[in-house]
């Protein structure tokens, strides 16, 4: 992150982008069951910004979630924050699932070149909300992602 932000306190924009990316990932990760695990969270979902496009796909026994697209405000903060390729990026791990709504993972956040715990919750077949927190309970966010149709 460049020193100056930090030091003049124009980091709450940069940290927003950076929560809107990572809240991609818990879209992705999260089912209704079992099945809806595998089948539902899995595809292309968009942040409300509709900046970043990230696919829910398998890795393993966990989800992952890839940068598919993004637009070139999102790719030049990403870059400003130490992450040149934002395009096929895996910005969400480990994603596993805690109950028929619900997973948790981490996020990676090319912004701020961090990663943090996330959690997702599945609203219905088109929307999910995804929650983190940067540390701890402080700078808490949620979102709603949308799918994207492919």
């Amino acid at each position: 992150m460049n020193r100056d932000l930090h030091r003049t306190g124009a980091r709450a924009p940069r940290i927003r982008q950076a929560m809107r990316a990572g809240f991609v990932l818990g879209l992705l990760l999260c089912g209704n069951g079992p099945a809806l695990a595998q089948t539902q969270s899995l595809g292309v979902w968009r942040n409300p910004q509709n900046s970043v496009h990230v696919r829910a796909q398998p890795c393993g026994e966990r989800l992952c979630g890839v940068v598919v697209w993004a637009n070139d405000k999102a790719k030049a903060d990403s870059a400003r924050g130490g992450t040149p390729r934002l395009i096929g990026l895996t910005l969400f791990r480990d994603f596993e699932r805690i109950d028929d709504s619900h997973a948790r993972g981490k996020v990676f956040v090319p912004d701020l070149n961090r990663t943090f715990s996330g959690t997702i919750e599945v609203i219905d077949s088109d929307h999910i909300r995804a929650n983190g927190c940067l540390i701890g309970r402080i700078g808490c966010r949620a979102q709603i992602w949308t799918r994207v149709r492919e």
